[in-house]
C-alpha cells in the first residue's frame, strides 16, 4: 500500500473567541497546539504532501488563518479555501464549515482562485465554473407586511413563531430544492419516540424559538454538542404529525394559558432527532454505533463536535486526485 503523508487539522472555537483587530484568536491558549504545528511545519525534514484544515465559519477572517496561509505559502504548498455545507451534496443538513486543502506541488490546482474562498465544490470541465459567493453582492428579502396595522420600516413584520416573511420564504425554498434529499431518508424506523419527545417545560419556554421540520423537509439546522440538553440554536426538532399545520397551532398561542399552550403544541408531537439519525446526516456508515456505556447526552456531544464524512471524503478525493 502506498503511504501518503497528510496533516489534518480541526478546531471549532474561533467565532466565540474572535476579536477583530485585537488578534484575540492567536492569543487564546487553546490555539497553542495549532500554532505549534505551524511553527514546526517549516522545520520538518520531510514535509507532508497534503494538508486539510477544517474549522467553523469565521476562521477565514482570523489572524490564525493569516498565519496558516503565510506558513504553507512559505513551505511551497498550493492551496484553496472553501466554505462548504452538506446541502451542496444533497444532504438536508446545514453545517457550514471552513476548509482548506493544500498540496506540495509547483503547479496550482486547476480550480485554484487566489484570495477567494469558494462556496461550493470545484466543478468538472463539463460544468460551469465555480461561483465565488464571498464577493457576491448580498441579496436582501423584500420588506413585506401582511398586517395592515403593521408599519413597514427597516425590519420585516414578524408573522408567527418569531419568524419573518423572508425567513419563512427561505425555508420554503430549501424544502422545494429537489437536489436535496428528504429527512425521512435518514430517520430510524423503530425507535421509542416517546423518550425523545420535548418535555412540556421546554415546549412552554421555547415554543417561539424552535426550528421545526417534518420528515418530508429537505433541511435541518446544524446540530451542536448541546443538542437534547439545550433548545435554542442547537438543532432542529422533528414534527411527527405531518398533517397538522404549524400555522394553525401557533395562531394566537401567546394568548392561551400554559395548560392550553401545552395541549396545542402537543398536537405537533415534536421530538429530538436521535443520535443515530444525526450520525446518518453526518454521513457515518449504517454499521456505525456507540459503545453501550455511552449516554444519549454523551452521544449528542460527540456528534456535535464531529464532521460531515461525505464533505471531508470529497475534499480528500479532490486533494489526492
Amino acid at each position: 500500500m502506498k503511504y501518503i503523508s497528510i496533516i489534518f487539522l480541526t478546531h471549532s472555537y474561533w467565532p466565540r473567541q474572535l476579536k477583530i483587530g485585537l488578534q484575540g484568536d492567536v492569543t487564546d491558549p487553546r490555539t497553542n497546539s495549532f500554532l505549534y504545528i505551524l511553527d514546526i511545519l517549516p522545520r520538518l525534514q520531510k514535509l507532508p504532501k497534503y494538508i486539510l484544515v477544517e474549522n467553523v465559519k469565521g476562521f477565514e477572517v482570523s489572524s490564525a488563518r493569516d498565519l496558516l496561509i503565510q506558513t504553507i505559502e512559505n513551505c511551497g504548498f498550493q492551496y484553496q479555501e472553501f466554505l462548504l455545507s452538506p446541502t451542496s451534496l444533497g444532504i438536508p443538513n446545514s453545517r457550514l464549515r471552513y476548509f482548506l486543502i493544500a498540496k506540495l506541488q509547483p503547479e496550482p490546482f486547476p480550480f485554484q482562485a487566489p484570495g477567494q474562498v469558494l462556496m461550493e465544490f470545484p466543478k468538472t470541465e463539463s460544468e460551469h465554473s465555480p461561483q465565488y459567493a464571498i464577493n457576491a453582492e448580498k441579496k436582501t428579502e423584500p420588506n413585506i407586511c401582511f398586517d395592515s396595522s403593521t408599519q413597514c420600516s427597516g425590519k420585516e413584520a414578524i408573522l408567527f413563531k418569531l419568524e419573518t416573511a423572508g425567513e419563512i420564504d427561505r425555508k420554503r425554498q430549501q424544502d422545494s430544492d429537489l437536489s436535496v434529499r428528504m429527512l425521512k431518508d435518514f430517520l430510524e424506523d423503530n425507535i421509542d419516540k416517546h423518550s425523545f419527545f420535548l418535555p412540556p417545560k421546554s415546549l412552554l419556554r421555547y415554543a417561539l424559538l424552535l426550528d421545526i421540520v417534518k420528515p418530508t423537509s429537505r433541511r435541518s439546522m446544524c446540530f451542536t454538542k448541546g443538542y437534547g440538553r439545550y433548545i435554542e440554536g442547537t438543532g432542529s426538532v422533528l414534527q411527527m404529525t405531518e398533517d397538522v399545520q404549524i400555522e394553525n397551532i401557533y395562531k394566537s398561542l401567546t394568548s392561551l394559558s400554559p395548560e392550553e399552550k401545552i395541549m396545542r403544541l402537543s398536537m405537533l408531537q415534536l421530538r429530538f432527532f436521535t443520535p443515530k439519525e444525526i450520525a446518518n446526516l453526518l454521513g457515518f456508515p449504517p454499521e456505525f454505533g456507540f459503545p453501550e456505556m455511552t449516554t444519549v447526552k454523551q452521544r449528542y456531544r460527540l456528534l456535535g463536535n464531529s464532521l460531515n464524512v461525505h464533505v471531508v471524503a470529497k475534499l480528500i478525493k479532490i486533494l489526492c486526485g
